[in-house]
């Protein structure tokens, strides 16, 4: 079962335009003290911003994710780079028959390993 700083992150992450922490706790179903504790945990982990926002006079904050650097290896399949990063093609990305071979060669080296 997924923890609440789990939860709240999955649905802070779903939005682009960030959420506020007064709807968040509403969203979790927990209580606005433990939200604050949920939050102050993903900002001091370096996963969330927190904006203040003044709503009717009242103060709460917009949290937003931080964008996560990817791990270059994600991006490799063996020796092969995912073709996508220097793509100027103009194509539908089911049926792109580059990013398929290297689909096809990290299914390879998934199952040599």
């Amino acid at each position: 079962m997924p923890s609440v700083e789990d939860e709240a992150l999955k649905i802070i992450q779903s939005r682009p335009e960030g959420v506020l922490q007064s709807e968040l706790w509403k969203l979790l179903d927990i209580d606005s003290r433990k939200c604050s504790r949920v939050v102050k945990k993903l900002f001091d982990a370096g996963l969330i911003d927190r904006i203040e926002f003044r709503e009717e006079g009242i103060k709460t904050y917009q949290l937003k994710a931080r964008q996560q650097a990817v791990d270059p290896a994600l991006l490799m399949a063996g020796e092969e780079l995912i073709p996508c990063i220097a793509c100027e093609l103009d194509c539908i990305v089911e049926q792109c028959p580059l990013l398929l071979d290297w689909m096809y060669e990290l299914a390879i080296n998934e199952v040599n390993e």
